[in-house]
């Protein structure tokens, strides 16, 4: 990314990156990107053995506005539980177990001194 100021979208797009890059590098198979239904948009959708991972990623270049963790609110939960039902039933998934992460991805406006925290089963319905 160049110097000049990142949208909202960019960062997200680019800490969406990093996420997967992670899950990949730990055993992860990640079979969906930016899962569009009528209830939201899934960020990553993963595979690893006979559980499904449904990846919700954050992304913050400063600690200004809080975790980017925090930022998964009540209604955000909601979307993803109901994003998650949904593209289960759209793709016959019956056969798997399934769980809500979250990815937190830290930088700073450099784009270095990248933290990742990986926050499994953190959402359940």
């Amino acid at each position: 990314m160049s110097k000049k100021k990142r949208s909202t979208k960019e960062i997200g797009d680019w800490g969406e990156t990093v996420a997967e890059k992670y899950l990949l590098e730990n055993g992860y198979e990640v079979i969906g990107k930016n899962v569009y239904t009528p209830f939201g948009e899934l960020d990553l959708v993963a595979r690893k053995g006979s559980r499904l991972h449904i990846v919700e990623v954050k992304t913050r270049l400063s600690d200004a506005f809080g975790y980017p963790e925090q930022a998964v609110n009540e209604r955000k939960i909601i979307h993803l539980v109901e994003s998650t039902q949904h593209y289960l039933q759209e793709q016959s998934i019956f056969d798997y177990d399934w769980q809500i992460d979250i990815v937190s991805v830290q930088a700073n406006n450099k784009l270095e001194n990248i933290k990742i925290t990986y926050f499994e089963n953190a959402i359940t319905s």
